[in-house]
């Protein structure tokens, strides 16, 4: 297999070249290795397992017809190929595939794997390393597949500047909108979310996505959010609730951080996320005024500075609950226990009508 291509002048040992071909070119010539041991224990392959979902966004978007992929693939070779100079960094690459494949694939499998399942005519970028030996491939593989990625909170908060996302992102860019709104317009959270644009914040981005993702998928803000100004009646309904909580828990709100209050840490945060929900969902608050009567039941129940938490026969010390999932299933179970207790108390407290006495038409 012969392609034209151009080298990088990098370094006296090795040779990178850059050329385009099709995916199915592609393994023709270079095999994805994936990383086991022989009988002897003997490390072979170096690629991680494939990602079924993550192969599946990578097709679904390149089948549309605008889509580009700039990312090369990175292949290396130890031998069995042959490069002409052709002048000014222009060189013919041979690939010798009498012996079977010669190249592996170093970075970029699962795009790959996911171009092989395209039925269109798309080629893609390759980078050709041609290494010394294998030892030094695998020092490129391990070089290549360590640079730090980019924190998933920036990703998360460029998200609703992007169109024609999966499906997946496209649930986490609307909650990052409403989580970007909540922080910057005048609402009771603003300033509060720590976020790449807000440093200062507090209370982590990330936790807030996750309430608000919870209740658009099947909660109050499912609804909320197909009317007219959704997404403007979803922030004031989460402010709202916030404005409440500032009021009944002042002194676990003003000046705390998450170490020093439960109310400000991801546990404390999560589990008023359900709060709000049955408060909207079966109270249907709306209001500052309605949210704060349904959160005084809490009153004198919590340990969010100081104390202990008694939660379905374990105690904790009030810093003893992290922000882990069974910590948090376990303040939220107790903390809506409470208010779902004191809204049927005040159903039953609510006077029967009386019927009219009717009225003998004779």
């Amino acid at each position: 297999m012969t392609y034209l291509a151009v080298c990088a002048q990098q370094s006296s040992e090795h040779k990178v070249l850059s050329f385009a071909a099709s995916a199915a070119d592609v393994l023709r010539f270079a095999s994805i290795e994936r990383i086991g041991r022989d009988a002897q224990g003997e490390l072979s392959g170096f690629q991680r397992p494939q990602v079924a979902a993550h192969i599946r966004e990578i097709r679904d978007y390149l089948e549309k017809p605008n889509a580009v992929l700039p990312n090369p693939i990175v292949v290396a070779f130890t031998d069995r190929t042959a490069i002409e100079d052709l002048g000014n960094g222009a060189v013919r690459l041979s690939i010798d595939m009498s012996a079977g494949i010669p190249g592996l694939v170093v970075d970029g499998q699962q795009r790959l794997s996911a171009l092989a399942d395209v039925n269109r005519d798309f080629q893609i970028f390759v980078s050709a390393l041609i290494c010394r030996d294998e030892a030094e491939l695998r020092r490129q593989f391990v070089l290549i597949n360590n640079t730090k990625p980019l924190p998933k909170s920036l990703i998360y908060e460029l998200l609703p500047t992007v169109d024609d996302l999966p499906p997946r992102l496209s649930r986490r860019s609307v909650a990052s909108s409403l989580t970007a709104r909540l922080n910057f317009e005048n609402t009771a959270l603003k300033g509060y979310i720590k976020q790449h644009t807000q440093p200062e914040g507090i209370i982590a981005d990330t936790v807030m996505q996750k309430i608000i993702m919870e209740s658009l998928s099947n909660g109050v803000m499912r609804e909320l959010i197909r009317g007219l100004k959704g997404e403007q009646r979803c922030v004031r309904l989460m402010s709202n609730f916030f404005e409440a909580v500032k009021c009944v828990f002042p002194e676990a709100w003003h000046g705390q951080k998450p170490h020093s209050s439960r109310l400000l840490h991801g546990a404390g945060i999560q589990a008023m996320g359900d709060v709000m929900e049955v408060l909207a969902q079966r109270g249907e608050a709306r209001s500052v005024e309605e949210f704060r009567q349904g959160l005084l039941c809490l009153q004198g129940k919590t340990a969010w500075t100081s104390g202990e938490w008694h939660l379905s026969g374990e105690i904790r010390r009030w810093n003893g609950l992290q922000n882990i999932n069974r910590d948090i299933a376990l303040l939220k179970h107790y903390l809506i226990g409470i208010v779902k207790a004191d809204m049927r108390k005040k159903a039953k407290a609510v006077p029967t009508p009386l019927l009219e006495p009717t009225v003998d038409p004779s």
